[in-house]
């Protein structure tokens, strides 16, 4: 016993690792897909969401999400702050499967993301400081107390058919996605981007850091899946990786497809989201999905991705990375797709999925809406358009990514 639980703890160790990669491929991914000019403020959020996710998610994040039966309610819970294990329990016998410190370095890791999914769409033109202070209420409060609803033993893990959401399509990227959605409405489009004739496309600097970050990406995905079976069982695991796999090939594919179909181009940013809006779509259900399902959530996922890039330009809602489309769009198709496909698929299944996407979609728009809404009437959200024009790394951090070399910025 003590083996296979050295071996399950070991597992979920290295899957933490996994998803803390992650972190840089965000970085990579909207660094590429924006300016140069906005080169090192984009690294700089990217660097301090993580650490502002640890700290907040240690402080209250955690005992929020998972408060335990003694202080767990429908829809709220709270343990108290700081990270202290239950009175007569130790690091090893906390769970069967893990240590305390395990499964809260884990979640932790989850958590910082919900605020980076945020920081791409809201890139080149968001003030620094309200950003991060909308970061440390998103990932201290709203992420937790959602996660609660469901993996915390909340109202939606106890309708008479649960909700269901493996590792996140919902809880993680969907959480994201509507405080994206939130910021860049609010925030307003980049300066040129709609005009009098029609939308402009803004091209990132550096597609080469963009692919680097999608493959890091992906890579950190087999440890975001594989790590929520949470234990190393052999069977699980192994299914976990290929249904995630074969999600992020098919994404690929349906993108390619229906971006050349309205492009004729072989758009390799649409390509790249593609892997990631599969991803997104298999992460609700990827244990309890066939090959054959994977690829048709993953297929579907990259096609919509592709729509919902176009639909957000049209009603001028300015996403320079696509996060929007990939976490909000991917999420909620990745969240309904466990009541049409795979083991749970039923009526009543997808009428838990709905309640559940509708939930988690009405708190988090009041509780980002809110946030934002109230810093833009105050301190302000938005640089100016001297600021924006020259860019947010000269004026922000007072430096260039690039100071060698001259750019058209």
């Amino acid at each position: 016993m003590q083996d296979l639980f050295t071996v399950n703890n070991l597992w979920m160790m290295i899957a933490t690792t996994m998803v803390f990669i992650m972190h840089l491929g965000f970085a990579s991914l909207e660094a590429g897909l924006t300016r140069s000019k906005n080169t090192v403020n984009i690294l700089f959020k990217n660097t301090i969401i993580p650490a502002i996710g640890l700290l907040t998610y240690a402080f209250v994040g955690f005992n929020l999400m998972y408060p335990g039966a003694e202080y767990a309610g429908s829809f709220f819970g709270f343990a108290g702050f700081g990270l202290s294990l239950p009175e007569g329990w130790d690091t090893s016998n906390y769970n069967e499967g893990y240590t305390f410190f395990t499964d809260f370095i884990f979640q932790a890791m989850f958590a910082a993301t919900a605020a980076t999914i945020v920081s791409g769409a809201v890139a080149e033109r968001v003030k620094l400081g309200p950003f991060i202070f909308f970061s440390i209420l998103y990932v201290a409060i709203c992420y937790p107390i959602v996660g609660m609803w469901k993996w915390g033993g909340g109202f939606l893990d106890t309708l008479e058919t649960p909700f269901y959401d493996f590792a996140g399509s919902t809880i993680v990227h969907s959480v994201g996605g509507w405080g994206a959605l939130i910021g860049a409405a609010l925030l307003g489009p980049r300066i040129g981007k709609y005009t009098s004739r029609g939308m402009t496309a803004i091209p990132g600097h550096n597609i080469p850091l963009a692919t680097f970050g999608v493959f890091l990406l992906w890579f950190g995905w087999f440890g975001f899946n594989g790590g929520s079976v949470l234990s190393a069982d052999p069977g699980l695991v192994s299914k976990v990786f290929v249904t995630t796999c074969m999600a992020a090939a098919a994404g690929a594919i349906g993108a390619l497809i229906v971006s050349y179909l309205m492009f004729k181009t072989y758009d390799i940013t649409m390509v790249l989201n593609g892997i990631l809006a599969g991803l997104v779509g298999i992460t609700a259900g990827a244990d309890l999905m066939g090959v054959t399902s994977s690829i048709i959530i993953g297929l579907i996922g990259g096609g919509l991705i592709v729509l919902a890039v176009v639909f957000f330009d049209k009603i001028k809602v300015d996403d320079p990375v696509g996060a929007i489309s990939v976490h909000l769009v991917g999420g909620i198709w990745g969240t309904l797709a466990v009541g049409i496909f795979g083991d749970l698929a039923g009526v009543s299944q997808f009428v838990s999925q709905l309640i559940g996407v509708a939930a988690v979609g009405l708190f988090c728009v009041v509780f980002a809406g809110v946030i934002f809404f109230v810093m833009k009437k105050t301190v302000g959200i938005r640089v100016d358009e001297a600021e924006e024009t020259e860019g947010l790394d000269i004026n922000e951090h007072s430096m260039r990514a690039y100071p060698d070399f001259a750019t058209k910025d």
